[in-house]
């Protein structure tokens, strides 16, 4: 691929000290591009099958897209690959900040990082050179501390104690964004790797610079008219989601025991705006800004992102803005991932209720919960046991039955049984219970448009489509936010109980073998940004159909690697007890997965147990 990538990734064993710098297969960047794709590809080819989370040879990737460097907007990110000592399976997580683009202006793709360090390490490059330093100083420091002691001009991606205390849900953190789902943070952790900082000063190349320059003016001013990136976002954060999902019934509460509660008003994004709110927060190349800094506690700090208000928020039945600030506050302080943190707080909470568990646990009891997240991160007393997350503490105390995780991983604030596609996405999603791999409910429950959220029609296909979508924006490494404004604009002003609106629902749910005709044919049109930005920076034509593709290949390949690593479809493609046979009201009453699942199969291109056909393998051009 001509253009941006530099075909280059860093190698480093901190075992033996020893860096190369290596070639990329050029085959492999056109078929996965960078960012997730490559980080899959890198790692599928990388380890050996069967390989413990722990084990020092085990890879943990950090690798960039093509775009990122060029000033394109929400190009930035970077994203972390390894196994996960959470679920066994695939683990990708994805950061903001500046660390992606220091490491390409470096002159690096990716760095794979293999081995375990006699003594805390961190891991430094340049332009110039690459060393192994000593970190003993920095061993025990919270992550702002940490990122305080570096040198400021270095992208940083460090990890807290929770990371060096193995925490299985330990996160990545760079600046004031974290790398924070599957334990990626954990795996840094046992290889005694405290962070990885970069500070390069290369121009990255452009193939077509009059055109990308022209383009990034259109697509800037586009997003910043458009009503979700240049208002919403930016006015509300993530946490404009706290309304519609409490209205939807789909708000998590008191470990998803129910979808409401009148209180959930106290934790909206318009309170946080009009109380809290001192200014706007956003990463490198980001028009929107959708992050949030507030008043906390006699200062100021980090706003919660509408996952940290739902999970250490309405999920722990605490009802207080500023409470659920400073808890999350605390979860980035010392590097875990809040979803899984709140979850597992939850699930042991919901276990102390019901009488199988011993702990000062309660609802809304926010002390309790400080010395809890506090023990979790240092794994001291119940805090160990908590620091392995819902699935295992299941096997350990019962519970199963409202245990909320799929394959391992803690579910987001989305109730499925208010929005059944999500509910689809979350059973078949490479890493788990995750909503960042397609997000339909933005489709059927939190969004401008509501494709009947609790009726099946059409939900394998626009599941599906989401997820082709995700991978290939993640390839590139973009922020997944910007997919929102594919939405028109107009629709966001069409009043819900409109003719046109209605019936403009009803033609969604019923456009399932249209999707699927967009999904087999490889459409040679270029309609969006993301193909846009992709064929000026590498200089090779990139259509809708090719990005569709690319975004096929990869969620392909990380089934493979799944399968490969002991996923059983039969039993982990599911979701927990309590979201299929326990209603929330009359009309949330469970998600008929049994009904989506097989066709999901189907339209893959998988057979009746879940598993690549060799002819979807082949027409994918997928190597094992």
């Amino acid at each position: 691929m001509s253009g941006a990538a530099t075909s280059r990734y860093l190698e480093v064993d901190l075992s033996s000290g020893a860096v190369a710098r290596k070639e990329l297969d050029r085959r492999d960047v056109e078929l996965y591009v960078g960012g997730r794709g490559l980080g899959a590809r890198l790692l599928y080819d990388q380890t050996r099958p069967g390989l413990d989370p722990y084990d020092p040879g085990m890879a943990l990737i950090f690798s960039a897209g093509p775009l990122t460097g060029t000033s394109a907007p929400q190009s930035n990110r970077f994203v972390v690959t390894t196994k996960s000592p959470l679920t066994g399976l695939i683990a990708d997580s994805h950061c903001g900040g500046s660390f992606a683009t220091k490491l390409r202006k470096a002159g690096y793709d990716a760095v794979l990082i293999r081995g375990r360090a006699e003594q805390p390490v961190y891991l430094e490059i340049t332009d110039e050179k690459v060393e192994i330093k000593d970190a003993a100083h920095l061993w025990g420091k919270t992550t702002a501390e940490t990122q305080a002691a570096l040198p400021k001009r270095y992208g940083k991606a460090v990890i807290g104690p929770a990371g060096e205390h193995l925490v299985r849900y330990a996160a990545i953190v760079s600046q004031t964004r974290l790398a924070g789902r599957t334990g990626v943070g954990a795996v840094m952790g046992s290889k005694n790797l405290k962070a990885v900082i970069a500070d390069g000063q290369q121009e990255i190349p452009v193939a077509d610079r009059d055109a990308f320059k022209k383009l990034q003016k259109e697509i800037t001013e586009f997003l910043q008219q458009h009503p979700m990136t240049g208002r919403i976002l930016p006015e509300l954060g993530t946490a404009n989601i706290v309304m519609p999902a409490a209205g939807r019934n789909i708000m998590p509460v008191r470990n998803f025991q129910t979808g409401h509660d009148l209180r959930i008003v106290d934790l909206a994004g318009e309170k946080m705006r009009d109380e809290l709110l001192l200014k706007h927060d956003g990463c490198i190349s980001c028009p929107i800004h959708c992050g949030r800094h507030v008043k906390v506690d006699g200062g100021e700090g980090k706003g919660p992102e509408f996952e940290t208000i739902g999970l250490l928020g309405s999920n722990l039945g605490i009802f207080d803005l500023p409470a659920v600030i400073q808890l999350g506050i605390m979860a980035d302080e010392l590097g875990m991932d809040s979803i899984s943190l709140g979850s597992s707080l939850a699930f042991a909470t919901e276990l102390t209720e019901r009488g199988m568990l011993a702990s000062d646990l309660a609802w809304g009891n926010v002390a309790a919960y400080r010395a809890a997240i506090e023990d979790i991160a240092y794994r001291r007393g119940l805090g160990d046991d908590l620091a392995d997350g819902t699935k295992r503490m299941a096997e350990r105390h019962g519970g199963k039955d409202f245990a909320i995780n799929v394959k391992g991983l803690e579910l987001p604030a989305y109730d499925p049984r208010g929005c059944v596609g999500q509910g689809l996405e979350y059973a078949t999603t490479s890493r788990g219970g995750c909503h960042i791999r397609g997000s339909t409910m933005f489709l059927e429950a939190t969004g401008p448009v509501s494709v009947d959220p609790v009726s099946p029609k059409a939900k394998p296909e626009l599941v599906i489509l989401q997820q082709n979508t995700n991978a290939s924006i993640s390839a590139l490494s973009m922020c997944y936010f910007a997919a929102y404004a594919m939405i028109p604009a107009a629709i966001f002003n069409l009043d819900p109980n409109s003719l046109v609106y209605r019936v403009l629902m009803k033609v969604m749910l019923n456009a399932g073998p249209a999707v699927q005709l967009v999904l087999k044919l490889k459409n040679p049109a270029q309609l969006l940004w993301f193909e846009k930005f992709l064929s000026v920076v590498t200089g090779r034509t990139i259509s809708m159909g090719d990005l569709n593709e690319i975004g096929e290949r990869i969620m392909n390949l990380e089934r493979l690697y799944n399968l490969r690593e002991g996923l059983k479809p039969e039993v982990d493609d599911t979701l927990p007890p309590r979201m299929l046979n326990e209603p929330t009201s009359r009309y949330n009453r469970g998600v008929p997965l049994g009904e989506m699942l097989p066709r999901y199969y189907g339209i893959r291109g998988w057979d009746r147990g879940g598993v690549p056909t060799e002819k979807t393998i082949a027409r994918l051009q997928i190597r094992r």
